[in-house]
């Protein structure tokens, strides 16, 4: 079915935002997406699994269990939505704070969990699902994606790549190059800014003097859009259409996914010496959990009974997966030589001996 949304019906030089459902539950009929009860309860399941499954973490990294960890809450309906038209064959380029779209393209729980353990198993992924590593240097993955793009286009395959990153991404030298290289080549990437107010401590405002990022996509011969990234409807409709114009040659378009996140930049952040307990609790009333619980309610699809028994499922099945995560080899020193090449270069095969031989006590 074609995507009821089209790009040049939202021009971001105007100011215009998709938004299907409001904070207060209600829906556009008009734009509401035809995807069935299950599929909205569905939906909020994923959602729902997210928010659990994040607070668990950020509580395993205070009790020492976890590594330095990147919270999503509030970011939820955004990647949910975002992942949900995808089909296989189609790839995510996720950053640090993909939890949710991880999730939902079905990557287990427990290789997340290992990775922010630091064990490079937590990499390892199943190439049928469609997912890259997570990467934390900034930017640096937004040109991975477009050489994915590329090689799509080369092979004459109809499938596209989503690529994550954050507004401050939008500064880095890396994001310009990807996005020169995926205009001029018509590579198939759907380029999602999730826009969450802050780049670390640099607020939006400061990061940026355009008043949307979404307009940089017309410098780079592409249409652009601003969309309300607490809304998953929004987010399913705007990457429907950049799907159906990346799979028909049209090459590449830019999201602009306005979010906010509600908790620290990572466990290591402080929020509060930079932005106010007002601020925070006013972009709480916009988060995405309570309206779309409303636009269930509403239509008699979910119950507060519902919620309780699939939270509790939810804690058992989160303490199964870290049970078997913490039951893994714990990582070696080896592992820093071990996971980088095919074949390890004369100069760090080298420094690994030498690094085996103090250990030994040999050095």
């Amino acid at each position: 079915m074609e995507c009821p949304v089209k790009f040049s019906d939202y021009d971001p030089l105007q100011g215009q935002i998709l938004q299907v459902l409001n904070p207060e539950g209600d829906t556009d009929p008009a734009l509401l997406p035809e995807l069935g009860d299950e599929v909205f309860k569905d939906i909020f399941r994923q959602m729902l699994t997210a928010r659990v499954a994040d607070r668990h973490l950020v509580i395993l990294q205070r009790e020492g269990r976890l590594g330095t960890f990147a919270p999503i809450e509030g970011q939820e309906a955004c990647q949910v939505g975002s992942v949900l038209p995808l089909v296989q064959g189609d790839w995510i380029v996720p950053t640090f704070r993909e939890l949710a779209a991880m999730l939902g393209r079905g990557v287990p729980l427990e290789k997340i969990l290992l990775f922010w353990m630091g064990n490079e198993e937590g990499n390892r992924l199943p190439k049928s699902l469609g997912v890259l590593p997570i990467a934390v240097p900034v930017a640096s993955q937004i040109v991975h994606s477009v050489g994915m793009g590329m090689a799509f286009r080369h092979q004459r395959k109809k499938n596209a790549v989503v690529c994550y990153f954050g507004d401050g991404a939008t500064s880095e030298g890396d994001f310009h190059e990807a996005m020169t290289f995926a205009g001029v080549t018509r590579a198939p990437v759907i380029f999602f800014c999730q826009n969450n107010a802050w780049a670390i401590s640099v607020p939006r405002e400061i990061q940026c003097a355009a008043d949307s990022l979404a307009k940089k996509a017309v410098g780079y011969g592409m249409p652009g859009i601003q969309i309300d990234g607490n809304d998953p409807f929004a987010t399913y409709l705007a990457v429907s259409a950049g799907l159906e114009r990346a799979r028909s040659g049209d090459g590449p378009c830019f999201i602009e996914a306005l979010t906010y996140r509600l908790g620290p930049h990572t466990t290591s952040d402080d929020p509060h010496r930079y932005r106010s307990r007002k601020e925070e609790e006013r972009m709480r009333a916009l988060e995405p959990l309570s309206r779309y619980r409303a636009f269930l309610e509403r239509r008699g699809l979910w119950t507060e009974e519902e919620e309780m028994k699939l939270t509790a499922e939810l804690e058992s099945w989160i303490d199964g997966e870290v049970t078997k995560a913490e039951s893994r080899p714990a990582p070696g020193p080896d592992d820093i030589f071990d996971f980088h090449f095919a074949s390890l270069p004369p100069g760090l095969a080298r420094q690994k001996a030498e690094l085996e031989a103090w250990l030994r006590g040999d050095a």
